[in-house]
């Protein structure tokens, strides 16, 4: 019955499911701004409450974090690559973190996002996001700053946005509100809920970040020095080098000048690499699928998303491949058959990890597991109370399991047990015998050595934004895609 309980609960981690891993991440050079002044990309240009999603998350930050941020968000591998690199070397502090990375080639948009390293990595860690927030500034840049002074009247409207001992507020006119910090040498980064703080529930798509209370304050983590350092010497890309310009041509400005991030968006050269992207549509199926590479020294990313209207389903995947390792991420809808699929896979020289989920008809299941020089973990939990988890090593092997009806299995070394709701019993011998509840288990069941800085059990990605209690909705947070958010060929539409 349960011989091959440790190689099914394994096996089930590694495949729950791998849909759509596509070739995703990497570095390059400063950009260059669009050709025109209007709108630059592809398709539908996004509309003003589609703007509004997307830069709820952000639009109450200091200014020069803002322009830090939608700069950024044009280079998403970059993003990824330096997030990775952070946590590296975080034994790097002050003078020496600053040093270190001044040496990296990577946009200074990029560079400067590394003394707030939990707004990287909420970038890193929602890329579809980061992504289509970095492609809609780029090609609509007037329009996303004009969604940023919207939801900023809207906050100050609701009264949630106020002048304190971390941010210093003022309304220059009816469309201008600029937020900077009370004291320029500390930084606070606001932490709010994009659904409650502007009196209307704004869902981002593609983002997720920590839980946050379900109130419209505003809460501050520690304040980050940034210090006369930032402004010169070394690293000329520092804090006081951003802002915001809402006068005359609204863009982000870098040392005095509008700025507009990768030049890339628009199938240009890449630093010293390339980026490719295009759309195809096929009138036989209907399918409609946008994608893209990006290649150079640092290595390469690619993405891509596809909708078939005859099946209903919308799926996308991204992958990126560096120094550092490989990480992919693919999710799958069908909003005709309500099933879901997600998964995040990832690998170093210290070993691989992943996550997964999948959801139909009210029903979800999780799993996770994680591979090092030591042995393989894995678990599945399930919506309706069934559970699971195994490891296997070089020395032992083990797993334990309980149905939702409340039945528990468990295997070490060979030795099969079970309780059906009569006591535990044991097959050792041959045959099914009553034994006393195992209480100890083979060593390595359960641990979860940490590979790179990444756990198996560490959450593993959102997802597409929810539009019912079932872990279904709409966009998905992709984990680098580079065109999250979009439309693409009149497909992706909502």
């Amino acid at each position: 019955m349960i011989t091959n309980l440790v190689k099914q609960v394994l096996c089930a981690t590694l495949w729950v499911p791998l849909i759509l891993i596509t070739p995703f991440e990497v570095g390059a050079q400063q950009s260059a701004p669009p050709a025109s002044a209007g709108y630059s990309g592809q398709g539908a240009p996004l509309s003003p409450d589609e703007l509004q999603q997307l830069v709820a998350p952000i639009a109450l930050y200091p200014d020069a974090l803002v322009a830090q941020v939608l700069a950024a968000a044009t280079f998403p591998d970059q993003v990824a690559f330096a997030a990775s690199w952070l946590q590296q070397n975080g034994n790097l502090t002050g003078t020496n973190l600053m040093q270190a990375v001044d040496a990296q080639q990577w946009d200074p948009s990029v560079k400067a996002l590394t003394q707030f390293p939990s707004v990287l990595g909420n970038l890193a860690q929602n890329l579809s996001w980061t992504s289509a927030l970095g492609e809609a500034y780029h090609t609509q840049a007037g329009d996303v700053m004009a969604a940023v002074q919207v939801l900023r009247a809207k906050a100050l409207a609701a009264g949630n946005l106020k002048s304190g001992s971390q941010l210093t507020v003022v309304q220059q006119s009816p469309q201008v509100i600029v937020i900077q910090s009370a004291n320029p040498q500390v930084v606070y980064v606001p932490m709010y809920n994009p659904a409650v703080v502007y009196g209307y529930p704004y869902v981002t798509p593609g983002y997720s970040a920590a839980t946050v209370a379900a109130t419209g304050i505003l809460a501050f983590g520690a304040g980050i020095a940034v210090g006369a350092m930032m402004s010169g010497g070394c690293c000329g890309w520092g804090y006081s080098s951003w802002n915001c310009g809402w006068h005359g041509t609204t863009t982000v400005v870098y040392r005095g000048g509008a700025y507009y991030g990768n030049a890339a968006w628009h199938g240009g050269y890449y630093g010293s690499g390339v980026a490719r992207y295009g759309t195809s549509y096929n009138p036989s199926t209907g399918t409609y699928a946008r994608g893209g590479t990006v290649s150079n020294g640092y290595g390469s990313a690619s993405a891509g998303k596809a909708y078939n209207p005859s099946t209903g389903t919308y799926a996308r995947g991204a992958s990126t491949s560096n120094a550092y390792g490989t990480q992919s991420a693919a999710q799958a809808y069908n909003p005709r058959t309500g099933a879901y699929g997600q998964t995040q896979q990832g690998s170093n020289a210290n070993g691989s990890w992943g996550s997964s989920t999948v959801s139909k008809n009210g029903n979800t299941a999780y799993s996770q597991h994680q591979t090092t020089s030591q042995g393989t973990t894995g678990s599945i939990q399930t919506s309706n109370g069934g559970s699971a988890y195994g490891a296997s090593g070089k020395y032992n092997s083990g797993a334990v399991g309980q149905t939702a009806n409340g039945n528990k299995y468990a295997s070490a070394n060979g030795t099969q047990y079970k309780n059906t709701g009569s006591g535990w019993q044991s097959d050792k011998g041959g045959s099914w015998n009553n034994v006393q509840k195992p209480t100890s288990s083979p060593s390595g069941w359960g641990q979860q050595e940490r590979s790179g800085g990444s756990s198996a059990f560490g959450g593993g990605g959102g997802g597409w934004e929810n539009k019912t209690a079932s872990a279904r909705g709409s966009e998905s947070l992709g984990g680098g895609g580079g065109w999250g958010g979009r439309s693409g060929g009149g497909g992706f539409r909502r």
